[in-house]
């Protein structure tokens, strides 16, 4: 039997505005190169323990490539308009069923200024607007980028699922606005 192996993340994002969510969406993102080979080394040759990701913010208008590294990716920008110094830890539970999430301890981002988010990225490196590290994973929302205000949050879920390739696990994301869903 030929088993083949898919990796995707998926991300799930709120947008909380004077204590109400106002707008939910998300999407699966691509697993650039880099993601992929520091997931070999650690499974395979350096058993790296236990390593620490964080959530960073893309600006408008991106553009992926499977090429793409901290330092060079020219398709998009790292939006740093949060009032956190550092880029929001990713803390996922322990495994289950070939996924992690950080469901139970969301990344959540307060703005510091009025931006347009269109998506996200997972780094090992917490500098924000920093270029070192490793890339994981760089993703937009589906139905677009989204405005912000100061004082909004965005609350940011990533799972991470690694599955047959065959699965059904990597199901449509719908968005939702103002209680409405638009799939």
């Amino acid at each position: 039997m030929n088993d083949k192996l898919g990796i995707v993340s998926r991300w799930d994002f709120e947008i909380v505005r004077a204590g109400k969510v106002i707008w939910r969406g998300g999407y699966y993102n691509l697993v650039p190169t880099a993601g992929l080979n520091k997931l070999l080394d650690a499974a395979f040759v350096t058993g790296l323990a236990t390593p620490t990701w964080y959530v960073g913010l893309v600006a408008t208008g991106p553009t992926y490539a499977a090429a793409d590294t901290m330092s060079s990716h020219a398709g998009w920008t790292e939006d740093t308009n949060y009032s956190a110094t550092t880029r929001q830890a990713y803390t996922p539970a322990a495994p289950a069923a070939g996924a992690i999430t950080n469901t139970a301890s969301k990344a959540s981002l307060t703005m510091s200024a009025g931006t347009t988010i269109a998506g996200g990225f997972l780094t090992d490196s917490s500098t924000k607007g920093g270029t070192t590290g490793t890339l994981f994973g760089e993703g937009s929302f589906t139905a677009g980028s989204q405005a912000l205000l100061a004082a909004d949050v965005l609350n940011v879920t990533v799972t991470v699922t690694i599955a047959s390739a065959g699965s059904n696990s990597f199901m449509p994301i719908k968005e939702e606005v103002f209680g409405e869903f638009h799939p």
